[in-house]
C-alpha cells in the first residue's frame, strides 16, 4: 500500500521512535531529516487517512491516530492565494458545530512541507483544537502532496498575504472561532509576521520555535556573511535555485553571495524581520511565545533576545541548549512516552501550554511562569550507555527570570597581554591592561578552533548530552592566537554577552576577518565552547592598526572552580565568509588608552 503521495507506507516500530528520541530529528552534516521523522509522518499520514495496515504504527501512536479519527474530519485541500498559487494544507476539523480555537501552522524551511510534523498536527488535535497546517508557497519537492506552488517568498510580503489568506479558508471550513499561530523555523517567522499584518487583526497568540528575530542579521552581521546558513537553506528548498526563487529574489541571493549591493541585502532582510514590526505585535496585543537555543547556527541568539525584550505583549521566552530544532524535534515528530531522559519533551509541552491558555482558557502554570527561562549550557548529569555514548540522567538547570536583562548583575575586565617568548607563545587574560605588544598569524585558514563541525548535527548533540569536546593543545597556533586565565578560584557565571575589544592591522589587505571563540578549559586539558561571533573590518590601511570592538553570541554558562577561560582569535570559520587575503599576516595589537580586552558578563 502507498499513501496518498505514493509513497510507500512504512512500518513504524519503537525503535524507530528510540531513535528520534535518542539521537534527534537531523541527520548527516547538516539539514538533512532523519528517515526514522519521515517514516513516522508518512505511517500517521496512511493511518489517519484509513489507508494503513494494522501493523503499521506502536500501539501509542495507533491510540492516538484513533482518537482522531473518533471526532475529526481530515482533508488535504488545496488553497488559492495570490496570483493564482494553490498552497498544500492537512487539516483536522473537529466534529459538532461548537465553536473551537483553530492552529494554523506554517511549515518550517524543507523538502517535504507540513509532511514531518504530522504527529504535531495530530497532537493539537488530540487536545481539541481545529488543525491546518500547509506549505508556504514554493517550499517542497515538485511531485510530493504535501508541495506548494509559486516562488518562495521567503517570509516577505507575499506570504504574510497568503497567510491571511490561509485564515480565511480556516475561517470558512472551520468556523470563526479563535486563531492561533504555532510554526517551528520557517513557520515561526511567517507565524509573528503574519499575525503583526493580518488585515482583519484575527490571530490571538503565536508560538515561534527555533525561532528568528531579524532576518537581516541572522545572514548578515559584524561586517560578516553567514554563508553556510544561507547556502544549506538554499539547498533545502525541494528543487533547483532557479525554479524556486523568481529573478529579484535570485538577485538577492547572488548579490549576498558575492559581497555586493549588502545594502540592499540588509534592506531585503529587515522588511522580513519580525523585529521591524514589534511595534505592529505590541499595538496588537498579540501573546508571543519564543524559543531559541545557545549554539543557533541559522538564527543566531542574540538577534532573538533583542526582539523578544522589544514585545510589550504577554510574552515567554525559553532558551535552550543545543542548536536548531533539536529541543523541540522529538515533541513535534512523534515521541509520546519511554523518553531516554526527563525533560526531552518540555519545550514542546510548554508551547501546547501556551496555546492552551491563551485559545482554550486552560487554567495551568502559564501565568505563573517567568518572562525567560533560560537553561544554563551543559549543566546537566549524564552517564555512559551501552554501545558508547552518553545519556542524560538529570536534565541541566533552568534559571527563571523576569527580563533578559536581568541575567548580567555585573562584569570583569580581563586584558589580553602579550608574552614573554618573542611573541610565539600564548598569551595571557589578566586583571592588568597590557599595551605595546603585537601578535601576528596567517590568515584564510580552517582550524580546530571551530564554532561547530556541523550546522545543526553539533548543537543537537549537545542537546542530547554529548557536547563537542575540543583540544586546545591542538589549535593551530600559526593560525590563531589563544589567550588564558589562571585556573579559577570559584569559577564563574558567564551570563550575557561578552565584548571583545582589540586592535587589528592588516599587512597586505585593506579588510580583516576576526572570529573570537570564548572556551571554558577543564585541568585535564580538554574545553568546550561558550560562545563565538565573527567581525569584520573593511577599510583597513595595510599595515595601519585599528581598534575595533564586537559583542559576541549572548551565554548562560557555568565556568567550574579550577578550570581557565580562554579567548581564541583567527579569521576564518566555515561558517562565515572569509575577507581578507589568504595567507597574508594579521596582527592582533594593544594600544595605549585602548588596551585590547575581554568584558565578560556576569549573573
Amino acid at each position: 500500500m502507498t499513501t496518498a503521495g505514493g509513497d510507500p507506507i512504512p512500518s513504524v516500530t519503537e525503535a524507530t521512535l528510540d531513535d528520534i528520541a535518542t539521537n534527534g530529528i537531523w541527520r548527516g552534516a547538516g539539514l538533512d531529516i532523519s528517515p526514522a521523522v519521515l517514516a513516522v509522518a508518512r505511517a500517521l499520514l496512511a493511518a489517519v487517512q484509513g489507508t494503513a495496515t494494522e501493523g503499521a504504527l506502536p500501539e501509542e501512536l495507533r491510540e492516538l491516530v484513533a482518537g482522531v479519527r473518533r471526532r475529526a474530519e481530515v482533508t488535504l485541500p488545496r488553497i488559492a492565494v495570490e496570483g493564482g498559487v494553490g498552497l498544500s494544507a492537512f487539516v483536522i476539523k473537529q466534529s459538532g458545530s461548537e465553536p473551537r480555537p483553530v492552529v494554523v501552522v506554517p511549515a518550517g524551511w524543507n523538502p517535504y512541507g507540513w509532511l514531518p510534523f504530522m504527529f504535531g498536527y495530530l497532537s493539537l488535535a488530540a487536545r481539541g483544537y481545529h488543525v491546518l497546517a500547509y506549505t508556504p508557497r514554493g517550499i517542497g519537492t515538485p511531485g510530493l502532496l504535501s508541495t506548494s506552488e509559486g516562488f518562495i517568498d521567503v517570509a516577505g510580503p507575499v506570504d504574510w498575504s497568503d497567510g491571511s489568506s490561509v485564515i480565511d479558508f480556516a475561517q470558512a471550513e472551520l468556523g470563526r472561532g479563535p486563531v492561533g499561530f504555532l510554526g517551528l523555523s520557517y513557520g515561526s517567522g511567517i507565524s509573528q509576521l503574519v499575525a503583526a499584518h493580518d488585515r482583519e487583526n484575527r490571530v490571538a497568540v503565536v508560538a515561534a520555535l527555533s525561532t528568528w528575530g531579524n532576518l537581516a542579521t541572522s545572514l548578515y552581521d559584524n561586517g560578516t556573511r553567514h554563508t553556510e546558513a544561507v547556502k544549506k537553506l538554499i539547498e533545502f528548498t525541494g528543487g533547483e535555485e532557479e525554479d524556486k526563487f523568481d529573478e529579484a529574489t535570485r538577485q538577492i541571493l547572488q548579490d549576498f553571495r558575492e559581497g555586493r549591493n549588502l545594502d540592499r541585502v540588509v534592506e531585503w532582510g529587515t522588511e522580513r524581520a519580525p523585529e521591524t514590526y514589534a511595534h505592529l505585535t505590541n499595538g496588537r496585543g498579540i501573546p508571543t511565545y519564543y524559543s531559541n537555543t545557545w549554539h543557533e547556527s541559522l538564527f543566531p541568539v542574540g538577534e532573538v533576545i533583542e526582539t523578544f525584550e522589544k514585545l510589550t505583549t504577554p510574552k515567554h521566552l525559553n532558551l535552550w541548549i543545543g542548536d536548531h530544532g533539536a529541543p523541540e524535534g522529538a515533541g513535534i515528530t512523534g515521541v509520546l512516552s519511554g523518553v531516554p531522559f526527563p525533560g526531552l519533551l518540555t519545550p514542546m509541552a510548554e508551547a501546547y501550554a501556551w496555546l492552551d491558555h491563551h485559545l482554550l482558557g486552560a487554567d495551568n502554570e502559564v501565568p505563573r511562569w517567568p518572562v525567560v527561562n533560560s537553561q544554563v549550557m551543559f549543566t546537566y548529569r549524564t552517564a555512559p550507555v551501552v554501545g558508547g555514548g552518553r545519556r542524560i540522567t538529570v536534565p541541566a538547570r533552568r534559571e527563571p527570570l523576569g527580563s533578559w536583562a536581568e541575567a548580567t548583575t555585573g562584569s570583569e575586565a580581563w586584558y589580553l597581554n602579550g608574552n614573554g617568548n618573542g611573541g610565539n607563545g600564548d598569551g595571557t587574560l589578566s586583571d592588568k591592561p597590557s599595551a605595546g605588544w603585537s601578535r601576528g598569524f596567517t590568515a584564510g585558514h580552517e582550524t580546530a578552533a571551530t564554532a561547530m563541525d556541523d550546522i545543526m548535527a553539533t548543537g543537537q548533540k549537545e542537546w542530547f548530552g554529548s557536547p563537542k569536546e575540543y583540544d586546545p593543545a591542538g589549535f593551530e597556533r600559526a593560525r590563531l592566537l589563544f589567550w588564558s586565565t589562571e585556573a579559577l578560584t570559584g569559577g564563574r557565571r558567564v551570563r550575557g554577552a561578552a565584548t571583545v575589544r582589540l586592535a587589528v592591522r592588516a599587512e597586505e589587505s585593506d579588510a580583516a576577518t576576526l572570529v573570537a571563540y570564548l572556551f571554558d578549559v577543564a585541568p585535564d586539558g580538554t574545553a568546550r565552547i561558550i560562545t563565538h561571533e565573527p567581525f569584520t573590518a573593511e577599510g583597513l590601511t595595510a599595515g595601519t592598526d585599528r581598534t575595533v570592538s564586537w559583542r559576541l553570541q549572548p551565554a548562560a554558562y557555568d565556568l567550574p572552580d579550577g578550570h581557565r577561560l580562554a579567548l581564541v582569535v583567527n579569521s576564518y570559520d566555515k561558517l562565515y565568509a572569509f575577507t581578507g587575503k589568504k595567507d597574508s599576516t594579521t596582527t592582533v595589537t594593544s594600544v595605549a588608552g585602548e588596551e585590547a580586552v575581554l568584558e565578560l558578563p556576569l549573573g
